[in-house]
């Protein structure tokens, strides 16, 4: 099998020395606060979802409100891992 030609290109090479450090951006990272409310959406939206599957029924609440549980449990949950897009 025939080996490729090389060719050298006309253009220098750049020999300034780019630092290879990594730099953090935000050095103070994501606040406490925003990563307890953020477990804690995920949390409450699956206990909410959990709850509601083993004994909805039984809580005037929930019977109360019928379907919608599942748009609260899902949404609180949604919520809360469209939050963790910002955890940094």
């Amino acid at each position: 099998m025939p080996k490729a030609k090389v060719t050298q290109s006309s253009t220098t090479v750049s020999t300034s020395t780019a630092s290879r450090t990594p730099v953090k951006i935000n050095s103070s990272g994501t606040p406490l606060w925003y990563k307890i409310l953020m477990f804690g959406l995920i949390l409450l939206g699956l206990a909410w979802l959990v709850v509601n599957y083993l004994a909805g029924p039984q809580i005037a609440l929930m019977r109360d409100l019928g379907p919608i549980n599942f748009a609260i449990g899902f949404g609180l949950l949604i919520i809360g891992l469209l939050m963790t897009m910002g955890w940094r």
